[in-house]
């Protein structure tokens, strides 16, 4: 009956389409159907996610227009006036931009460069460790910190850095030192929150390529040992690169979010400290101040449609180049 009804239907098109895609096409609306029957529950359990995106990230793009108007609260998103790219504009001439973006993606580039690097070196040395309650111990103690609430590294922070009563000051001043004004040095920050970032995502993103090390047949390993390979050479040309195809995957779902930055940790850190700004300065933290501060939802959504659109671009042109030179890693 599905199949009879995607015919007719197909028919009523107003243009011509070959007998033999007509053909896949039904074929495939009808393994479609059967497939949605067969596993029903399955479908039905992925529904509340459908929705989810449907409602939060569909249904409400339509409010990107915000970013190409002058926005005002009593006429609304589509009563207040059309303004077009002035918004953008705004931004590109008062060097906010720039700057911003800069750091952002400066910022992000490290998370996932270095964040992944870490990542595949913790997760290969807990593979050699061969003591299993000790292996927990310490994969437990890595993942920790991503449980920590960035307020509470806020707090951390403060309290190491603090000029008067901080840690680090306190052990300068017992040492016979000069304090240090953490607060006042926007280039130290860089270092700061890349510590902080690592610290507290390399217990998550262990564990995939961990999953990755402990899938691999484990008779690839004895074969090697028995021909004479070391630990280093097993790693080197066994392990590396199963990694790899995990390791293409995970920068490519990175480059999506390449400017989108770690808003609770820059902002529990840097706060309104505008010292720092010309350092630490990313998009989220401005498009936050934007609505809060100045209450300028437009200007506020005209970044966050930049930032879209460019991580698009990002993904399309990164996603380009991986299906050249290593096909099956591509994600599209």
């Amino acid at each position: 009956m599905m199949e009879t009804f995607l015919y007719h239907s197909i028919r009523s098109l107003p243009f011509k389409l070959e007998v033999g895609s007509l053909a896949r096409l039904v074929h495939t609306g009808g393994n479609i159907v059967r497939e949605i029957i067969k596993n029903k529950v399955l479908f039905l359990m992925l529904l509340p996610v459908i929705l989810y995106f449907v409602i939060f990230h569909y249904a409400v793009m339509p409010g990107a227009y915000v970013a190409f108007v002058d926005y005002n609260l009593n006429k609304g998103i589509f009563g207040s006036h059309f303004i077009g790219l002035k918004n953008f504009e705004f931004l590109v001439q008062n060097g906010d931009l720039w700057n911003i973006t800069k750091n952002t993606l400066l910022y992000n580039l490290v998370f996932l460069a270095l964040g992944n690097i870490i990542q595949i070196v913790f997760a290969i040395m807990l593979s050699e460790i061969s003591g299993k309650w000790f292996k927990k111990v310490s994969q437990s103690v890595i993942l920790l910190p991503n449980f920590i609430s960035m307020v509470i590294v806020g707090v951390f922070a403060y309290n190491i850095f603090n000029f008067n009563s901080g840690f680090i000051n306190t052990l300068l001043v017992s040492t016979g030192l000069d304090r240090y004004e953490f607060y006042s040095d926007p280039g130290i920050w860089k270092y700061i929150i890349v510590a902080f970032k690592i610290w507290a995502s390399t217990g998550y993103g262990m564990i995939v390529y961990l999953a990755t090390i402990t899938g691999i047949n484990h008779d690839l390993y004895e074969a090697a040992y028995m021909d004479g390979a070391t630990t280093w050479q097993r790693i080197r040309y066994m392990t590396l690169p199963i990694l790899k195809p995990t390791f293409i995957l995970l920068l490519l779902f990175g480059m999506g979010g390449i400017l989108k930055g770690s808003f609770d940790l820059f902002y529990n850190l840097i706060g309104t400290n505008s010292v720092l700004y010309p350092q630490t300065d990313i998009i989220d933290t401005y498009v936050f101040r934007s609505l809060v501060g100045q209450f300028n939802f437009s200007m506020g959504a005209a970044v966050g449609f930049y930032q879209s659109l460019f991580g698009l671009i990002l993904v399309l042109v990164v996603n380009f180049i991986v299906r050249k030179v290593e096909p099956d890693s591509a994600l599209f």
